[in-house]
């Protein structure tokens, strides 16, 4: 009983409402199960316990009786009901119980299972590229370079020796799967002899030693649509892996990481840059040019423009990846105090200091100034 207590409630796990109807709870479900597929997460141990969890709630709720009695008692109520409530184990006993559910996502089934001797659909890829900002703004086209799994040449995909075939298996008969009984118990499993797929190699292909497959190197053309951002994830159908049995092939998923830029600051589909005016700019106002994806952009600054300031120019930002318009550009203004001065200048900010009635520090003398009236003698010491 204590370990029922830990257990997620059902409806939190798909994320659905207590009064959900079923097509919502089956959509939820795909959703659950797309998200946290094992072919999607490679070597993420935590995303496969999320999938099972997903198909051992989806068990339950999918089905009116067990439904109703989880509503009325808890996880107690649907203990033992054909595996309601118990957990998968096995994330093959998923792919079997909700196959034609999963038919979509990935293929639904996987090799290595009660179902090695149907068509599969083949396994899914995941690659990466990085883009420059302005090619994320313009669009572009990457070569991408794939280590798959292919059929082999010489067998095509049936790791027999040309002239040769694959013979039903004499431990199962072909059927792939054995039943073995532990007392009162008969539990069917896999064929030890055929690993499930009903069938064996005798005269094993020499090229590929009987696996059917070889490692290669592929060469992909990846069209990047304008606006995409980091985090993005772009999907090339069937070019994963080929399928088994004649099934199709898996897709592949690009990863997109998109560089930071030196003068623009991404937000969502919005630019941020800060450009540079001098203090007269500031005060009486004037026309900058600032940058733009495009290339540059007359600004026209009032007078009495404040450091901070941000003007937006709409439109000017990152296109957005669905096609719905474009975000803006915001510039916000900055104040650029120079370091050094030449005597004109400090002549006058000194005079316009006078007439702002402000305090400002005295003009010191440069190290050339102070050993020129040295050497003069100018420069006679107090004492």
């Amino acid at each position: 009983m204590a370990a029922m207590a830990t257990k997620r409630d059902y409806y939190e796990i798909l994320g659905v409402a207590k009064d959900a109807g079923a097509d919502e709870i089956k959509k939820a479900y795909r959703k659950q199960a797309l998200t946290n597929h094992p072919d999607r997460n490679p070597g993420d141990e935590e995303a496969v316990e999320r999938f099972k969890e997903a198909a051992e709630a989806f068990e339950v709720l999918g089905d009116q009786e067990k439904r109703a009695r989880y509503d009325r008692y808890g996880h107690a109520g649907v203990q033992g009901l054909g595996g309601g409530g118990a957990g998968f184990t096995d994330i093959n006993d998923i792919f079997d119980s909700f196959g034609d559910l999963l038919g979509g996502i990935f293929g639904g089934s996987r090799g290595g299972t009660r179902n090695r001797n149907r068509a599969t659909r083949g396994r899914s890829l995941q690659s990466e590229v990085t883009i420059s900002l302005l090619e994320a703004a313009r669009g572009c086209t990457r070569d991408l370079e794939v280590r798959r799994q292919e059929n082999c040449d010489t067998c095509s995909g049936s790791g027999a020796k040309p002239g040769s075939i694959a013979q039903p298996c004499d431990y199962c008969g072909g059927r792939g799967q054995v039943v073995q009984s532990q007392g009162f118990f008969r539990i069917q499993t896999n064929c030890p002899a055929c690993n499930g797929d009903g069938v064996v190699v005798r005269d094993k292909c020499g090229s590929c030693g009987g696996t059917g497959r070889d490692a290669r190197k592929v060469q992909l053309e990846v069209k990047i649509p304008p606006g995409v951002d980091s985090d993005m994830q772009l999907c090339l159908r069937g070019e994963g892996e080929p399928g088994t049995m004649g099934g199709p092939r898996g897709d592949l998923y690009v990863d997109i990481t998109v560089k930071e830029h030196r003068l623009f600051r991404r937000e969502g589909n919005h630019l941020r840059c800060h450009v540079p005016m001098t203090y007269s700019q500031a005060a009486l106002g004037a026309k900058i040019e600032v940058p733009i994806l495009s290339g540059k952009h007359e600004l026209d600054v009032p007078p009495g423009t404040q450091p901070g300031e941000v003007f937006r120019l709409r439109g000017k930002g990152m296109p957005d990846p669905h096609g719905r318009g474009s975000g803006d550009l915001f510039v916000e203004i900055q104040v650029d105090v120079p370091k050094k001065l030449t005597e004109r200048q400090e002549e006058l900010i000194r005079e316009l200091a006078e007439l702002e009635d402000v305090h400002v520090s005295p003009h010191r003398k440069s190290f050339f100034e102070t050993l020129k009236d040295y050497f003069t003698g100018d420069d006679e010491e107090e004492g």
